[in-house]
Formats: C-alpha cells, sequence, structure tokens
C-alpha cells in the first residue's frame, strides 16, 4: 500500500502562483509514476500531469508551458508548481500514485480575484 498527503493548496489571485506537494509513504519502491489530477465543481476529473521514475513528464495541454510536475525521491515527495494561474484552474487537486491506483485526500486550489 502507499499512502499519499499533499499540502499547498490555497487561494490565488489570477496570474499568480501555487506549489503543491505530495509525501507518499509506505510501499514506495512500488511507485512507478506520480501525478496529479483535478475535478471543478460539476466537471469530471481530469489528468493534469504526470512523472515516471525515469522522469518523462506528461501535461495537459490547458496547463502545458504554465505547470511543472517534479520529483524528489530522496523526500520521497512529488510537486506540481503551478504559474500563472487562471480562474478555471481552480478545482480540488489530487496526487496519485501509479496513476489511479492511489490517491491522496485532495487540496482545494482556487483563483479568483
Amino acid at each position: 500500500q502507499v499512502q499519499l498527503v499533499e499540502s499547498g493548496g490555497g487561494t490565488v489571485q489570477p496570474g499568480g502562483s501555487l506549489r503543491l506537494s505530495c509525501a507518499a509513504s509506505g510501499n514506495i519502491n512500488s511507485i512507478y509514476a506520480m501525478g496529479w489530477y483535478r475535478q471543478a465543481p460539476g466537471k469530471e476529473r481530469e489528468l493534469v500531469a504526470y512523472i515516471t521514475s525515469g522522469g518523462t513528464t506528461n501535461y495537459d495541454d490547458s496547463v502545458k508551458g504554465r505547470f511543472t510536475i517534479s520529483r524528489d525521491h530522496a523526500k520521497n515527495t512529488a510537486y506540481l508548481q503551478m504559474n500563472s494561474l487562471k480562474p478555471e484552474d481552480t478545482a480540488v487537486y489530487y496526487c496519485t500514485a501509479n496513476f489511479k491506483s492511489y490517491w491522496g485526500q485532495g487540496t482545494q486550489v482556487t483563483v479568483s480575484s
């Protein structure tokens, strides 16, 4: 089993930045990818970005050039740096391991003036 704990959500004005963190524990040697999904009110949950153990990254088109996913293996932590935030980025953000195998509890990100 893998446990994931997110932090770093909050409220920011349009154009601002936030960094989300996701600390993994448990059977971390089984993790081959970590990622972030988000779910906005009334919408389906969508994949935002992921990073593999080899360092390969992938982003949804809506966040390319604004968000950066990274992973610190020594700290068993993944990060999502979010810049140039837009109101449409408002959602609950979930950290995952091995895509949909393990989920964190979610952290709210609100972009509003």
